[in-house]
């Protein structure tokens, strides 16, 4: 009621600004006039105590009529317009509201069939020469009304095109022979429906439908084809439409009761929105448990159902609805009628052209709104329906005029003709193909669409199609289940193994089957529960017994550790040229102010580290978890002591040149050793504390994999990793400080610049090393490890090592004392 009363008050408001003159926008003279029937109203005035036969009248605006309205007018001005489509031809329209009743629409069908130019039909005994004031109808739009006024129109074979039935008793051609609709028929969408409980294994089902035509007959349709898709029905019922009847409410309740002892789970709801909205108050009002409701186009894209408090509590929300597209400038088309039908010469131009035997307002109502009032339902509404429902007519007319693409000739044309060329022929709409099919209808195909709430409001996600087959998209839809995952509700004589029964409330022959989930598995027929399975055992759902798990490794012929293996024999095998080149050119000025021996040294480091990858590969066990660790801290600390001698050195020529000295037979000569030798034997003296305090051990992770025992080194404590590492990150650390701002000259090799860079990339690797060795607990952790050893070799080398032989190799003219001796030293500035 909260949408109904909120649209009230804001037509109360509007109506006490200016009234426009949008009521008398529904009838235009033309060549040839078309008729259309759209519920502008909606809820009858006292029409079960009508006794005599009075004018009846509709209470409140339905916004949806007066859009699709719009949108006929909308096609018609379009037509007019158009220099291709009924050239020099201008069609008038005459529009009357249907108000949802077949007795209000049985006077405008009466006043369309009437001789032109007259009020009055004729009696005649042939009608092949016959002239009615319209050349075609377009609506109405509900069922129910079609099959009163199709036998009206097909009598005198005057085309009808709804832009909305959808009841499969309309398909009958020799019934109907003149009834159109650019809709498909209700076939299509319970086989729709079908396939949907079929896809998510849903086959213990209510269905609900609308004590109409609409609802009896697509619930009729459901009903026949459920049992060829195993479907079983739990229960069937009908909403009554009389709001206003005693008897209503009484049988709502039951209903609803009945469903709830049924404990079924899915709805299946063929209902116009004014049914649903009864029906989902009174199931929220009275706790009925959340389910999924099956929704159609009837009631899927209602506001009002949208808006009612507490809907969310229902459940989930999934439906069909037809395949539309926007119909381009319909909005700006809306927005300038709005504005035109303020303004008085527009409306006395209008009042002018109205037919003038039928000055009766078609929509009361609509003078007194704004665009603001409509402007929700317009960004929502459908129009395409009406948009190809008056195209078919004109392009059938254009074909029975025999139009040219420059003129048609304006002669008289009997209504029954256009039926030929609506029955053969395609036609086009905005780039888009029709064609009426045998049962004169149009399968566009539907749309899955889901409720989808965020923050209260809600958005309808389409989320598969139907056309042919269906298609589904399952991760856009959030049930209202604690996993969010779909729910049960199925009916089984017997449960399959791996599954235990429970019956299903009052119906003795029909269980609830619930699998057993991972990890149990069933035991008996007569067990009501599922067994856990050993911890070093697995098993599938609905599983009758358990299996050994496997053990899961880093092993040495995976693709993953080939190419790991590959890249470490590459790296191993550059470290060892470099070697060799160094070696070779010992005595040269570039290898001796790198450090001489000492590179070497750090070269055979780099080599045993790249081969301790191997270590990571295989079966693991404890030794091999603590050796890991250890291997790795010991042979990069080896080369950065190297680093670290180097660096001191820089630091004394450049900022303490006076005891440079002094000090320099320490960090240069033989000397340089016992500090090699210091760092190793205090990185020794952290591995032994990492040994006591925690070393990394063996774990038999059986969580992380579902089938699979997976082996890999934790760390039992990350003080005792900090111990083993963050000695070298020191030595990395001072490294860093004593060669980040030393400046050459640009006749010198600034052999600090290599150091700062290899350091820059050890610290970037251990930062992203560490952030990903922390969590993660899968193969993929060795590789992990085996990577950052590799990438701190190559960096190590690219930066520090290759530059080096690069001068050696390719610019031998720069391997000068000249050029490297005191490389670090700045030049005195020159005198001014």
């Amino acid at each position: 009621m909260v949408p109904a009363v909120l649209l009230c008050l804001s037509f109360g408001y509007a109506a006490a600004l200016k009234p426009t003159c949008l009521s008398a926008q529904f009838r235009r003279p033309g060549d040839y006039i078309l008729g259309g029937l759209f519920p502008f109203g909606m809820d009858t005035v006292n029409l079960a105590a009508r006794s005599e036969p009075t004018v009846v009248e509709c209470e409140r605006l339905f916004v949806d009529g007066l859009i699709w309205a719009l949108g006929m007018k909308f096609a018609i001005d379009q037509i007019n317009n158009s220099t291709s489509l009924l050239p020099g031809v201008k069609l008038g329209y005459d529009m009357h509201d249907t108000c949802f009743e077949p007795l209000i629409t049985l006077y405008p069908s009466l006043l369309f069939l009437a001789r032109n130019g007259t009020t009055g039909i004729g009696v005649l005994s042939n009608y092949t020469d016959y002239q009615p004031r319209v050349t075609a109808v377009i609506g109405p739009h509900q069922s129910d009304l079609c099959l009163v006024t199709a036998e009206l129109f097909s009598f005198f074979m005057i085309p009808q095109v709804s832009y909305g039935a959808t009841s499969e008793q309309l398909s009958n051609t020799k019934l109907y022979p003149s009834f159109y609709r650019t809709v498909p028929g209700d076939q299509k969408l319970v086989e729709a429906v079908a396939l949907l409980l079929n896809n998510f294994g849903w086959n213990w089902v209510a269905t609900l439908g609308s004590d109409d035509e609409y609802g009896r007959g697509a619930q009729g349709l459901f009903l026949s084809i459920a049992g060829n898709h195993s479907i079983c029905i739990a229960f069937e019922g009908l909403i009554p439409t009389d709001r206003e009847d005693p008897k209503a409410k009484n049988q709502l309740e039951e209903t609803i009761k009945l469903i709830n002892n049924t404990n079924v789970n899915i709805i299946v709801l063929f209902a116009f929105s004014q049914p649903v909205l009864t029906l989902l108050e009174h199931s929220i009002r009275m706790g009925l448990s959340k389910k999924v409701w099956i929704g159609t186009e009837a009631w899927m894209l209602s506001d009002a159902a949208t808006s009612i408090p507490n809907i969310q509590s229902i459940g989930t929300v999934l439906g069909f609805v037809m395949k539309t597209s926007t119909v381009p400038g319909f909005q700006k088309y809306v927005a300038d009628l709005f504005t035109s039908v303020e303004q008085d010469e527009f409306c006395q131009e209008s009042d002018r052209l109205i037919i003038s035997d039928t000055r009766d307002t078609v929509c009361k109502q609509c003078d007194h709104i704004s665009l603001h009032n409509i402007s929700s339902v317009l960004r929502r509404s459908q129009t395409q329906h009406v948009h190809v429902a008056v195209y078919s007519v004109a392009h059938a007319l254009h074909r029975a005029l025999g139009c040219t693409r420059e003129a048609c000739p304006k002669a008289p044309v009997r209504s029954w003709k256009l039926l030929h060329y609506m029955n053969t022929l395609p036609f086009q709409v905005n780039g888009q193909s029709f064609r009426f099919d045998q049962s004169h209808g149009t399968n566009t195909g539907y749309n899955l669409v889901f409720w989808s709430w965020k923050n209260g409001t809600v958005t309808y996600l389409p989320v598969g199609h139907y056309e042919e087959s269906l298609y589904v998209n399952k991760s856009q839809i959030h049930f209202h289940t604690a996993d969010q995952k779909e729910p049960m509700s199925e009916c089984f004589r017997h449960c399959k193994p791996g599954q235990f029964r429970r019956i299903k409330g009052s119906h003795l022959c029909c269980y609830d089957c619930t699998d057993c989930p991972e990890n149990t598995f069933w035991s008996s027929e007569d067990s009501s529960t599922c067994t856990p399975c050993l911890e070093h055992q697995w098993s599938p759902a609905r599983s009758t017994h358990c299996y050994d798990r496997s053990e899961r490794y880093l092993f040495w012929n995976e693709p993953l550790t080939i190419a790991l293996l590959t890249l470490v024999a590459i790296t191993t095998a550059l470290t060892c040229l470099i070697a060799a080149l160094f070696l070779k050119n010992l005595e040269t000025p570039l290898v001796k102010a790198s450090g001489g021996k000492l590179n070497l040294f750090a070269l055979l480091t780099l080599t045993l580290l790249c081969l301790s990858c191997c270590l990571y590969v295989g079966k693991p066990s404890d030794n091999l978890c603590r050796i890991q660790q250890i291997v790795f801290a010991l042979c990069l600390n080896g080369c950065f002591s190297t680093f670290f001698i180097k660096s001191l050195e820089i630091t004394l020529v450049t900022e303490f040149p006076r005891c440079a000295p002094t000090f320099l037979a320490w960090v240069t000569q033989r000397r340089a050793w016992l500090l090699v030798a210091s760092c190793l034997l205090t990185e020794c003296l952290f591995c032994f504390c990492y040994l006591r305090v925690g070393p990394d051990y063996l774990l038999s992770d059986y969580k992380s994999l579902p089938t699979e025992v997976l082996l890999v080194c934790n760390t039992q404590s990350w003080l005792a990793f900090t111990l083993v590492h963050g000695y070298n990150g020191c030595l990395a650390f001072v490294c860093f400080l004593c060669t980040f701002m030393v400046q050459t000259s640009g006749k010198k090799y600034n052999i600090a610049r290599g150091i700062t860079f290899a350091i820059l990339i050890y610290v970037i690797i251990w930062i992203f090393f560490i952030a990903v060795f922390a969590t993660l607990k899968t193969v993929l952790r060795s590789a992990v490890e085996i990577s950052a050893i590799l990438t701190i070799s190559l960096g190590i080398l690219g930066t520090y090592y290759i530059p080096k032989c690069y001068i050696i190799l390719l610019k031998p003219d720069l391997n000068t004392v000249d050029y490297f001796q005191y490389s670090i030293k700045e030049e005195p500035e020159e005198a001014e």
